[in-house]
């Protein structure tokens, strides 16, 4: 399927699955109950994180968004000028984040990445700006955010989070107010979603 948003800078298009359901019945069973193919959605915390990202210049910044799937956070960055990678864990992810950059005529670097094994990710740190987009839904999730930001970004550096107020939210951002120097949340145009920014690691202090 087919569709489109406006940001600051104009509106992008892209595509996604017809029925993400059904992504749920491929050959891996045992992979997808344990990451359910959540990135065939169009999320909200996505539009709203992209068109926050629109807002600014990020001329030759070096940008990395996390959990990308449809990668419209990166794609806004990109068009922002940005040096952008985008990462998921699902190949079927990157596929169309990779199509829908290419049809918004921009380039967006693309890579098969896991939180758990990011020493890729790590290696070309730090990064001027980490996004990720409604990822707060589950305590692997909240752990592994917690102990790899702080290595993706240093004190010129930032980390954006759209969060729909997940219940586990909250813990996550008491955690990273005990260490980072400063945590903002800001409001987006939708009143249930809300964007953490994230300044000041505990490396960089």
């Amino acid at each position: 399927m087919a569709g489109s948003i406006t940001l600051h800078r104009g509106r992008i298009g892209f595509v996604h699955p017809r029925d993400a359901a059904a992504l749920l019945y491929e050959e891996d069973a045992a992979t997808d109950e344990a990451y359910p193919p959540y990135w065939a959605e169009l999320w909200p915390s996505a539009v709203e994180l992209a068109h926050a990202v629109s807002a600014q210049d990020w001329h030759d910044a070096a940008v990395l968004e996390l959990g990308c799937g449809l990668g419209l956070p990166a794609i806004a960055a990109a068009l922002a000028g940005g040096r952008v990678l985008a990462t998921d864990r699902s190949a079927d992810a990157i596929a169309f984040a990779a199509v829908n950059a290419e049809s918004n005529k921009v380039v967006v670097e693309t890579a098969v990445c896991s939180w758990s094994e990011p020493a890729a990710l790590i290696a070309r740190a730090p990064w001027r700006l980490v996004l990720a987009s409604d990822v707060l839904y589950g305590q692997r999730n909240v752990d592994q955010l917690l102990d790899l930001l702080p290595r993706l970004v240093d004190d010129d550096g930032a980390a954006w989070i759209a969060d729909p107020q997940r219940p586990l939210s909250d813990e996550f951002l008491d955690a990273a107010r005990a260490t980072w120097r400063s945590v903002e949340t800001t409001p987006t145009r939708l009143p249930q979603i809300r964007i953490h920014r994230l300044t000041g690691p505990p490396a960089a202090q």
